[in-house]
């Protein structure tokens, strides 16, 4: 299969090298120093790669801005996926990235090309989770004057990432407070020697806790809350932009912010490239599975 990868970070270094281990002929834009160590990996400018025999176009985890504009590692070259690039590829041509906004949900319906956001898929979250949770407990260390053992945590919300975020605060002795939403979560909190609460009761135990963390990417900690915190709390939102908190009125206030974003591509960039290279492997051996 021909596959273009367009930009990225030092998690697809991992990427170009696993998928040209396995057969693919993988075309690279948007890295000027990538070791040339295998002949089917192909630095290629956008405009002189065989566009009509690329298989799969892959774009950064955070795909592209509004304007169509992609992420690069390590160039000076701007790159852009438009309508009239991607109609030059085949017609079943599938796009994989890691999350999708409404350009990029846009040209795929137009151009009639399927989009295959990797990061909905819970395998991938799941794998990707263990490196988010260990980059995160990284900085509650780093940005805090006290051990994590006995501190008071506060983990928002209970899905692929907090589950694995709120255990391994927990096993490292952490007090773990769990906001969820669903009463399955209550229970296996409970089991898990947790202890859960509703969204509804954050502010009630805000003055409690002296780290936050959030998963939930839509405002959730909100000025109430922030006004019930301590003097010198931490909140670590994990989130995708624009997160889940009122940073404004962090700032505003003193109390330390910060938006963590992209953690496994920072500080375990080889074990992240290795999870999404796994499952995009997976992906496109079905695709040409499919298309025989």
């Amino acid at each position: 299969m021909n596959v273009f990868i367009l930009g990225g970070d030092a998690r697809y270094i991992e990427v170009i090298q696993l998928l040209a281990e396995h057969g693919m002929m993988v075309y690279v834009t948007g890295y000027d120093s990538l070791p040339q160590s295998k002949p089917n990996i192909i630095a290629s400018d956008m405009e002189k790669a065989p566009m009509e025999k690329i298989d799969a176009i892959l774009l950064p985890v955070q795909g592209t801005d509004q304007d169509g504009k992609v992420e690069t590692m390590e160039t000076r070259q701007e790159i852009y996926l438009t309508e009239k690039w991607l109609r030059k590829t085949s017609n079943h041509c599938v796009i994989y990235t890691g999350v999708a906004n409404e350009y990029l949900e846009t040209l795929a319906a137009e151009t009639k090309r399927q989009l295959v956001c990797l990061f909905h898929r819970d395998d991938l979250a799941i794998y990707n989770s263990i490196p988010t949770a260990e980059a995160t407990l990284k900085i509650a260390i780093d940005e805090t004057d006290t051990t994590i053992h006995g501190a008071k945590v506060a983990v928002i919300g209970f899905g692929r990432v907090g589950q694995t975020v709120a255990r391994l605060f927990y096993q490292v002795g952490a007090n773990v407070t769990v906001a969820a939403r669903k009463s399955a979560h209550f229970a296996r909190l409970t089991e898990l020697g947790m202890t859960p609460i509703s969204f509804d009761e954050l502010e009630a135990f805000a003055g409690e806790m002296d780290l936050f963390i959030n998963t939930v990417p839509a405002l959730v900690i909100t000025e109430n809350i922030i006004n019930k915190m301590k003097k010198d709390p931490v909140i670590i939102d994990l989130a995708s932009k624009p997160g889940g908190t009122d940073f404004h009125i962090a700032e505003k206030l003193g109390i330390k912010a910060i938006h963590a974003l992209g953690l496994p591509g920072k500080t375990a960039p080889k074990t992240a490239g290795q999870i999404i290279g796994k499952v995009l492997l997976h992906l496109l051996r079905e695709q040409q599975a499919e298309s025989r």
